[in-house]
């Protein structure tokens, strides 16, 4: 499976867009249309639909533009849905005055489960604590090898904010002892910030937290 990285202008939060057999699913879009289109383009690939690690705004924003003009499916997990539809909740209102809200999810996601891309599978990994919703996504790389997205669960130089709407310092310090049981030498691609090594983020990670 191939992962490709777009980092907008807005809110500095990191776009992925995973590729197989040609087909694609973009996680935590918050970049334009056109951007998106400009890559899939140059993959050959279509676009299928959208997943999300958490629901803070800075990873929605482009959510209602692609389903509107592209009819895909958006997926998320269940502890996090009402975060679509609560501008409250979001974090958009806090930092702005103001509700950003979006259609709710089709296709609500549990700890575990499996999304089919091409011939490869996503597996979804529930790591509550930024939000009670917070998931990585385990994926097979292109050399047989895995790939860990950790959202904002996870970054290469520390952890996840818990003072926002559902935050749990307990569950992410049990989130992130969950992690410790993957491979430590697999890549990690944060909601924010560079790709880095799973192992290293973690030492870092005691840093903020014992786990």
């Amino acid at each position: 499976m191939k992962i490709l990285s777009v980092c907008p202008n807005s809110f500095a939060a990191n776009t992925y867009i995973l590729i197989s057999d040609k087909k694609a699913l973009i996680v935590d879009p918050s970049v334009s249309v056109s951007a998106v289109e400009k890559l899939l383009c140059a993959e050959d690939a279509v676009l299928c639909g959208i997943l999300l690690t958490h629901g803070h705004f800075d990873h929605t924003i482009s959510v209602d533009t692609l389903r509107n003009k592209l009819h895909i499916p958006l997926m998320m997990h269940s502890a996090d849905a009402t975060m679509l539809t609560d501008g409250k909740i979001n974090g958009f209102y806090d930092f702005y005055g103001q509700e950003c809200v979006h259609k709710p999810a089709q296709t609500l996601l549990s700890d575990d489960d499996t999304i089919p891309l091409g011939s490869e599978s996503i597996k979804v990994i529930n790591t509550p604590g930024h939000s009670p919703g917070s998931v990585c996504f385990l994926c097979p790389d292109t050399e047989g090898k895995q790939f860990l997205i950790t959202g904002d669960t996870l970054f290469a130089n520390t952890i996840g904010r818990c003072d926002l709407w559902g935050g749990d310092e307990a569950a992410i310090i049990r989130s992130l002892a969950s992690l410790r049981k993957l491979d430590p030498n697999i890549t990690i691609y944060p909601g924010h910030g560079p790709s880095y090594v799973l192992g290293k983020a973690l030492e870092t990670a005691l840093y903020y937290t014992d786990f």
